[in-house]
C-alpha cells in the first residue's frame, strides 16, 4: 500500500530547514505540497476595521507562493494551491487523495490554532491526523533549560538562561528528493493582486530595498548582507539608523514568511565569524533572533494576553483611550511631528519601517497621542510586510508597558532623537516632504509643540 501524506506549508515557504517537509518524505512514499489562501486572512479585517493583510504582504506572500511552487517543480514535484478555509480545503484533498497525515509547523496564536484544531478534527473523522513539527524558532522548546510555563517574562533573564547553555541545532538540508504522487490532481492557480482587491502599483522608489518574496530572494539577501557588503561587521553600528538599505538586515520579511528560517541566518552568523571574526555587531545580530524567540515564548506561555490591553502583566491603563479621530492623524502622517510623520509615510507607502522608527511611533501613540496600543498593533499587522503575530503584539506590549519591560513608561523624545538619528534631517526630507527646506531648529520646535 501507497503511504502518501500531505505537507500543508503555512509560514514556512521554504524548502531548507523545513522539519513538516522532511518528516513527510521520510514517513511517505509519496509527498504532496499545498498552500492555501484563507480568505479570513487575505479579505477579512481586524477588530478596528483594518485589512488583515494589507497589499505589501499579500505581494510577498504571492511572490513567496509562487517561489516555492518554481522550487519544487526543479524537484520533480508540484505544489497544490488552493483558495479557502484550510481546514475545509486540506481535509478533501485528504479524502480525495486517501493520504495518512498532514505535516506541518505548529503554529501558536489563536487564530492560527483554532485553524489547525479544526483541520485535526476534520481529518480524524475520515481516519487521518495532523502531525505537527517545529519551523519558527532558533531553539528548540525541548532544549531549553526550562519548561514554556516557566519562560521568564524578562528578557535579559530568558538571555542569561539560554545563551551559554542551550545548544542551537544545525539547519535540515534541502531533500534531495521529494516523491511526487501518482495520481492526477489539479494544481491550482495561484490568486494575484486582483483577486484581492489590490491594483498594481509601481513601488516608492524611496523604499530601502526590493522586498520580492521567495527563498531565492531571502538566501541573495542573506548573501548580500552577510558576504557581499559585509555590513554585518558593522550592524550594531548602524541598527538605529532610518534610510539607507544596509543598515540593519532586512531578513525580517522573509523570516516572519518562513522563507528562511532563524536556524540559516545563524549557521550563516557562525560561518562568517569563523572567516571574518566575530565582534559586537556579529553577536548583535544574534541578540535579536534571541528577541524574536522569546518574543514567541511569551505568546506560548501567555496565550491571547499578548492581545488583550493589559498585555500579559494585565496592567490597567484607562487612560488609554479609542479616539479614532485622532489615531487617523497618527496613521496618515499628519500628526506635525515631521520625525513620526515621515515614519508613517514610509509605512504607509511600503510596508516597511525601521525598529527605530516603530519605537518612535508607538511612543507618540501610546504616551502623546495617549491612544489604546491595540489599535496601533492592529494597524500595524495590516501594513506591516513583516508582520508576525507574537514580535509585533510583543514589542506593543514592550512600548505600553504591559509587556517583558520592567520598565513601566518607555518614552521617547522626538526632538532628541531627530538629534541623535536624523541630524541632517535627511530621512525627514526624504519621507515627509512637505517639512522640506526648514531649519533644524524649525524641526525641533514642531516636536517639542506636538509632545507638549
Amino acid at each position: 500500500m501507497v503511504r502518501r501524506s500531505i505537507v500543508w506549508f503555512r509560514q514556512d515557504l521554504r524548502l531548507a530547514d523545513n522539519e513538516a517537509l522532511v518528516e513527510a518524505i521520510k514517513s511517505s512514499d509519496e509527498v504532496i505540497p499545498v498552500f492555501v489562501f484563507d480568505p479570513r486572512l487575505f479579505l477579512g479585517t481586524t477588530k478596528f476595521g483594518f485589512r488583515k493583510t494589507g497589499r505589501y504582504r499579500a505581494s510577498l506572500i504571492l511572490e513567496s507562493v509562487i517561489d516555492l511552487r518554481r522550487n519544487l517543480r526543479k524537484k520533480g514535484n508540484e505544489l497544490l494551491v488552493r483558495v479557502g478555509k484550510p481546514e475545509v480545503e486540506i481535509a478533501k484533498l485528504a479524502d480525495q487523495l486517501k493520504t495518512s497525515w498532514v505535516f506541518c509547523n505548529r503554529e501558536r496564536t489563536q487564530e492560527e490554532v483554532d485553524v489547525q484544531d479544526r483541520l485535526e478534527r476534520n481529518l480524524w473523522s475520515i481516519g487521518q491526523e495532523v502531525r505537527f513539527s517545529r519551523g519558527k524558532m532558533l531553539y528548540y522548546t525541548q532544549d531549553l533549560p526550562f519548561p514554556v510555563t516557566h519562560t521568564p517574562d524578562q528578557f535579559t533573564s530568558f538571555r542569561k538562561e539560554v545563551e551559554n547553555f542551550t545548544t542551537i541545532r544545525k539547519p535540515l538540508a534541502v531533500p534531495a528528493k521529494i516523491p511526487a504522487t501518482t495520481e492526477v490532481v489539479e494544481a491550482g492557480e495561484v490568486p494575484t493582486m486582483a483577486s484581492f482587491g489590490y491594483k498594481l502599483e509601481e513601488p516608492d522608489q524611496r523604499s530601502v530595498i526590493e522586498f520580492r518574496g521567495g527563498e531565492i530572494a531571502a538566501l541573495q539577501r542573506l548573501e548580500h548582507y552577510f558576504w557581499e557588503s559585509k555590513s554585518i561587521s558593522h550592524y550594531k553600528e548602524t541598527r538605529n539608523q532610518m534610510l539607507g538599505a544596509d543598515f540593519s538586515s532586512k531578513l525580517s520579511p522573509w523570516l516572519a514568511q518562513g522563507c528562511i528560517s532563524p536556524k540559516t541566518v545563524y549557521a550563516a552568523l557562525k560561518k562568517y565569524e569563523k572567516s571574518h571574526g566575530a565582534n559586537e555587531s556579529t553577536y548583535w545580530l544574534f541578540f535579536e533572533l534571541l528577541w524574536r524567540d522569546f518574543f514567541r515564548l511569551m505568546g506560548k506561555k501567555h496565550g491571547n494576553r499578548i492581545f488583550q490591553k493589559g498585555g500579559i502583566q494585565q496592567r490597567k491603563r484607562p487612560e488609554l483611550i479609542d479616539d479614532m479621530e485622532l489615531f487617523e492623524k497618527w496613521a496618515s502622517g499628519t500628526t506635525g511631528a515631521p520625525l513620526v510623520d515621515a515614519n508613517m509615510h514610509e509605512l504607509n507607502k511600503t510596508g516597511f519601517m525601521s525598529n527605530r522608527g516603530r519605537q518612535i511611533v508607538s511612543s507618540f501613540l501610546i504616551n502623546d497621542l495617549q491612544i489604546n496600543w491595540q489599535i496601533g498593533a492592529e494597524y500595524f499587522e495590516s501594513l506591516l510586510i513583516d508582520y508576525d503575530p507574537c514580535s509585533n503584539y510583543g514589542n506593543w506590549n514592550y512600548i505600553a508597558g504591559v509587556g517583558s519591560d520592567p520598565r513601566k513608561d518607555r518614552y521617547f523624545n522626538i526632538a532628541s532623537q531627530t538629534k541623535r538619528y536624523d541630524p541632517e534631517l535627511e530621512y525627514i526630507n526624504t519621507w515627509a516632504p512637505e517639512y522640506g527646506g526648514q531649519s533644524f531648529e524649525s524641526i525641533q520646535l514642531k516636536h517639542e509643540e506636538a509632545q507638549a
